[in-house]
């Protein structure tokens, strides 16, 4: 629906909940203020029919304005648009609403500062001077470094804190209003070992290949798109909670080379073990070597579209490929689209586009 690129850059804060990206929770700013939403989309994710879930706050301040977010949800192509949308909506509403703050009460920061001193102000990242926001950071068994972000309410520590995190999957904390920063420390510490084997697969695969797509994969990132050869390459999903299982393959390139690696991973799959590696696994199953990144560069498979002549367009890059052996120049579906459209000879059937290559006329 929306490039992650596109979304992280416009809503740094808001996170994908699955891997369908039907669902997303985090915070939209406005006015230098975080605002907890949760967005859910259908599965075929019509935005008309999308539901968004917020704080009792944010809902307070939006009152009168629901009518201008139905004719956005209608009316936006992609989610990323409409977020666009709603957070100009977020900064016109602020601007016309009464200081809504609740001060919070004394016990508030005491409370809060000696949560954090039990749990050491070493193991904090960040705390805003609100004393509303406080960024936590740990390192998992393998050394590497993650965050959560904690967005405290005036009720603390009888309401839990909002938990944003870097997760492939939802990450849900376990409150009681006895608990304190350090209970949510320790869950953290639980989560990032139960997700340790598919953050070594996935960063197996960054440091042994060349990965396409994401360019820079975040930790919640489920698939990695992976060169094979030029204009060549495979677009893996990985299970977070199953990384050692087959993944969902997808191929993409000329169906003269794609389609017998098709067939190898049909033939194939029965051989795969989940005992070894996810990257050694692929390489038996699809019976190649990747590219090697000691030996041969990112710009051996990357080669641009060749209408608009650019490698990426906005956040894409070129993933359709003339079949034509002799030829095999790859083309943004949007740059090819329009091309073919524009062709006389050009014929459509239902939502496929039939014509001439731009290069070779095939």
């Amino acid at each position: 629906m929306a490039t992650a690129g596109a979304l992280l850059r416009q809503c740094p804060l808001l996170l994908p909940q699955n891997r369908h990206g039907t669902a997303y929770e985090g915070f939209l700013t406005a006015q230098g203020r975080d605002f907890h939403i949760r967005i859910l989309l259908p599965m075929d994710c019509q935005l008309k029919n999308a539901r968004i879930e917020c704080s009792w706050h944010l809902k307070k301040i939006l009152h009168g304005y629901q009518h201008i977010l139905k004719q956005r949800l209608h009316g936006c192509p992609d989610l990323v648009s409409f977020l666009v949308e709603l957070k100009t909506i977020m900064e016109i509403a602020l601007k016309n609403t009464p200081e809504l703050h609740i001060p919070r009460p004394p016990e508030y920061y005491s409370c809060l500062v000696r949560d954090i001193e039990i749990l050491g102000w070493n193991k904090v990242a960040y705390v805003d001077t609100a004393l509303t926001t406080v960024k936590i950071k740990a390192e998992d068994s393998c050394g590497r470094q993650h965050l959560i972000t904690l967005k405290l309410n005036a009720k603390y520590p009888t309401d839990p804190p909002d938990c944003l995190v870097d997760f492939p999957v939802q990450f849900a904390v376990s409150w009681m209003p006895q608990n304190s920063l350090i209970d949510i420390y320790n869950q953290f510490l639980a989560a990032l070992e139960s997700l340790k084997e598919f953050w070594d697969a996935m960063d197996e695969i960054d440091g042994n290949t060349w990965v396409l797509e994401p360019e820079n994969p975040t930790r919640s990132a489920t698939t990695r798109r992976i060169a094979i050869g030029s204009n060549v390459s495979v677009n893996i999903e990985v299970d977070p909670r199953h990384p050692t299982m087959l993944p969902e393959c997808y191929f993409l390139g000329a169906d003269h080379v794609v389609n017998p690696l098709r067939i190898k991973l049909n033939n194939n799959m029965h051989l795969w073990d989940p005992e070894i590696g996810l990257l050694q696994n692929l390489k038996e199953v699809l019976e190649i070597d990747f590219p090697s990144r000691a030996v041969l560069e990112k710009s051996d498979f990357t080669k641009d579209c060749g209408i608009c002549y650019a490698y990426r367009l906005d956040g894409a890059i070129p993933d359709h490929v003339c079949d034509e052996p002799r030829c095999g120049q790859p083309f943004h579906q949007a740059c090819l689209y329009e091309w073919l459209q524009g062709l006389p000879s050009s014929r459509q059937s239902f939502n496929v586009i039939f014509g001439e290559c731009p290069y070779c006329n095939k």
